[in-house]
């Protein structure tokens, strides 16, 4: 089943070793008991080699803390999704390239929430083989559909999301490997299908962070492996509002809620355009009044 991966869905298998990784840590941020066996060997390879990049001699960093990043934003992620459906704000989730997450077999949820997976057949039925005998603990819809084609929308909708009602929506490490014109364009559509009111939460590469010098080795490590970090933005607020949404976007270590604890590194000032930088997005969809953002964080 690994095999039928693209390079692109390959690296979600790198994404699920971290949290399988982060799970057998005594001080973990999340329970992923399940990340390890969707990583399986392929994940632990590319994590392996991406270690390597990272510590090239095994101890000192060559860069910002990259798997920390992802580790606080699965964190950051699972408490964005919490608040917003056990406020009762609501009780539909999209997971847009939903690649190896467990959320919907790994979190309580409340009675009521509907969990959307939207990925390319083949990550859809990987996880299922794998998780075959692991029950959800939410209404589960996986939507095998492309999300830079037009077949995702009706395919959401005919797995029962209804777009009069508010959502909670998560793009999580997807955007970075697009095309600009396709970011744009995924956001004008999702922002079509989303009511106001309801959340979304993304993270953004910095535009600077792509032509860093210090990250190059591992950019170009991700585009031997054929997922190459196409787009990156330094004013996510900005971006978000192009497309209808009001956002709030922090970088990791600022503050209690983008850090953890984990975060090592010091946070660049503000005013600095020669760092590397990732932002993680939390807001909404504009079209409510004030009191609308409550119970889901921005």
């Amino acid at each position: 089943m690994t095999d039928a991966l693209t390079a692109v869905e390959r690296t979600s298998l790198l994404t699920a070793a971290t949290r399988g990784r982060e799970h057998a840590r005594p001080d973990r941020l999340y329970s992923d008991p399940y990340a390890a066996r969707l990583a399986g060997d392929a994940g632990l390879a590319l994590l392996t080699e991406a270690a390597r990049i990272i510590r090239p001699d095994g101890r000192v960093r060559a860069m910002v803390s990259t798997p920390d990043f992802g580790v606080i934003r699965t964190r950051l992620f699972d408490d964005f999704l919490r608040a917003g459906t056990t406020s009762g704000r609501a009780s539909q989730i999209v997971l847009a390239a939903s690649g190896m997450d467990t959320r919907v077999y790994r979190l309580p949820w409340p009675p009521g929430t509907r969990l959307f997976e939207i990925d390319r057949p083949p990550v859809l039925a990987h996880k299922a083989e794998r998780l075959r005998e692991v029950a959800p603990r939410a209404d589960h819809r996986t939507v095998p559909a492309d999300l830079v084609t037009d077949e995702w929308e009706p395919a959401l909708l005919a797995a029962g999301y209804d777009p009069a009602r508010p959502s909670l929506w998560v793009l999580e490490g997807l955007l970075h490997y697009l095309p600009p014109a396709e970011v744009h364009r995924l956001l004008d559509r999702v922002a079509a299908m989303t009511a106001p009111g309801s959340g979304i939460a993304a993270d953004v590469a910095g535009a600077r962070a792509l032509t860093c010098e210090s990250m190059r080795p591992l950019w170009e490590l991700f585009a031997r492996w054929g997922s190459p970090f196409r787009f990156g933005d330094d004013h996510p607020v900005e971006l978000f509002a192009r497309h209808g949404f009001s956002v709030g976007a922090t970088e990791p270590g600022a503050g209690d809620t983008a850090a953890y604890g984990r975060w090592p590194d010091p946070v660049p000032d503000p005013s600095r355009t020669d760092v590397a930088r990732g932002f993680y997005v939390r807001g909404t969809r504009n079209g409510l009044r004030d009191d609308s953002r409550d119970g889901l964080p921005g």
